[in-house]
């Protein structure tokens, strides 16, 4: 919970692929709150008012996540909504003439896009596929597995894109974006 309040304060593209992480480590727990309270949550070395506030956050995205029927895959509606807010902001982004350094960074990260959204057989959304492939890298990366150069290249393109796309949403909240 502090770990996402930071990000999503910070960076909503990097929070947004924390709270998928959130969502697999939930799903591999077995959405059973006691074993993350004993497995995960004891681990972090928090005070003891700030692990009650993180296991009650955790249970209560267990419920959302029964709730919305998304136990095996998928993502909660909180986290699908701050996508949508992501994709709304990129189109305001890319019909503004007074954004053009966001227009080059996706103009870059374009044919990367096209060529995950044909790998990968699915009908989402570029932003969705930029998301799926950086959650992609970084469980390779944390399963110490290679990464090939030609992701590389499109993951420092897609990384890039996203990372303007985030200051763009933080400058909005701010109300200090121009568009």
């Amino acid at each position: 919970m502090f770990v996402a309040k930071q990000l999503k304060e910070n960076s909503v593209c990097e929070y947004l692929l924390y709270m998928w992480q959130v969502e697999d480590t939930i799903r591999a727990f077995g959405l059973d709150a006691d074993r993350i309270r004993k497995e995960y949550v004891a681990g972090l070395h928090l005070t003891e008012e700030q692990e009650r506030a993180e296991n009650q956050w955790f249970e209560d995205l267990i419920s959302m996540m029964r709730e919305e029927g998304c136990q095996q895959q998928g993502h909660l509606q909180i986290n699908r909504g701050t996508l949508s807010l992501l994709v709304d902001l990129h189109q305001q982004l890319l019909r503004s003439p007074k954004q053009p350094f966001y227009s080059a960074a996706y103009y870059k990260a374009l044919p990367f896009i096209v060529e995950l959204r044909a790998k990968s057989g699915k009908e989402s959304g570029e932003l969705e596929t930029c998301f799926n492939c950086l959650y992609g890298v970084m469980m390779l990366r944390l399963q110490k597995r290679e990464v090939g150069e030609d992701t590389q290249k499109a993951v420092a393109a897609l990384s890039h894109m996203l990372a303007l796309l985030a200051d763009a949403y933080k400058k909005e909240k701010n109300g200090e974006l121009e568009l």
